[in-house]
């Protein structure tokens, strides 16, 4: 019950073509998403597992990716944290974590129970899932719920977060518990990987990346050998370097700014996901086309061995008011271009 595609990239096989799936791709943009969400509620359609595997189904029976993720928010441990959690339509905590507050936050005993959902929900989307698909879990990592907690949200110049480095120690000794047993419920429900999903990564500076922040991710890979996989928006080598080089990560994902094809042929041992510019399904369609052909032409020239382990997507989520029409003619020009 998996895709052999994106089996083999986990394997780094040599394949011709490669599995296809995006960030946010049962996101705003997608009619059936707005349906469900106009009916029913974003809270609801996390929450209750039928409805968040309707929501997962959608671009995989609309656009024929190759995975489905769990549909599902980056911000649910905070909520079991005790920091309360709403939606209206962005995302609203309760209180903001300081030095102070933290105290408040609930016990690992009392907050782990909030997150048995991803269990049902995972195990819901897997039986709604043709055999021939995968399905792929996701958490936030913990530098980006640090700075969600601090300021309410991971955008902007982050001054709050990056001159209280002291308390996302004391925060992420609370929360990489919770982490875990988050992954393992969705390992449990059927995930064949968790993606940990570091939106805010890029803002804090390499060097302090890796003092503070890559040891706790490595705590979270070691902990789950081979079934995590990791992405940083705006992070360059300096981030991913000690990633790219561990044993213990599954794969990267890379925004557009990486040049994936030097990427995939470098002495790597993980899978690579990405990374064509989500902004450019803004063109028209001929435009379109001709950005999504000049992107596709250097991997053309790469052998199958240097594509081993190549996840084809795009370089961050899928936009809202993204046209859904670019969003299945990617899908049919990548599988026309390596057939």
């Amino acid at each position: 019950m998996a895709n052999q595609k994106f089996q083999n990239a986990l394997a780094l096989k040599s394949q011709k073509t490669p599995p296809i799936w995006f960030m946010r791709q049962a996101g705003r943009y997608h009619r059936h998403y707005q349906a469900l969400s106009e009916k029913h509620g974003f809270m609801a359609l996390c929450k209750e597992p039928e409805l968040a595997a309707e929501v997962a189904m959608g671009p995989v029976e609309d656009f024929d990716f190759d995975l489905a993720i769990m549909f599902s928010d980056l911000l649910f441990p905070l909520e079991a944290l005790g920091m309360g959690l709403s939606y209206n339509p962005g995302p609203q905590l309760s209180w903001h974590l300081s030095a102070q507050s933290i105290v408040d936050m609930k016990s690992f005993d009392d907050a782990v129970p909030q997150l048995e959902f991803h269990k049902n929900v995972m195990r819901a989307t897997r039986e709604r899932l043709p055999d021939h698909k995968s399905l792929i879990g996701f958490i936030g990592g913990p530098w980006t719920l640090f700075t969600y907690a601090v300021e309410g949200a991971h955008s902007g110049h982050l001054i709050q977060a990056k001159s209280q480095l002291d308390l996302y120690q004391r925060f992420s000794q609370l929360l990489l518990p919770l982490l875990k047993k988050n992954i393992e419920y969705q390992l449990e429900g059927g995930a064949e990987i968790v993606m940990v999903f570091d939106t805010a990564a890029g803002e804090i500076s390499p060097v302090l990346f890796q003092q503070y922040i890559m040891p706790d991710l490595d705590e979270l890979a070691q902990a789950y050998s081979g079934k995590l996989g990791y992405y940083g928006k705006t992070t360059q080598a300096p981030y991913l370097n000690s990633i790219l080089g561990e044993t213990h990560w599954a794969g990267v994902g890379a925004d557009h700014r990486w040049y994936l094809p030097d990427l995939l042929k470098s002495k790597r041992k993980q899978f690579v996901q990405g990374n064509f510019d989500e902004t450019l399904l803004f063109s028209d369609t001929q435009d379109f086309a001709k950005r999504l052909e000049e992107f596709l032409q250097p991997f053309k020239t790469l052998s199958d061995d240097d594509k081993a382990g190549w996840v084809c997507g795009l370089g961050h989520g899928v936009l809202p008011k993204t046209p859904e029409k670019h969003v299945k003619l990617f899908v049919e020009t990548v599988r026309e271009a390596f057939e």
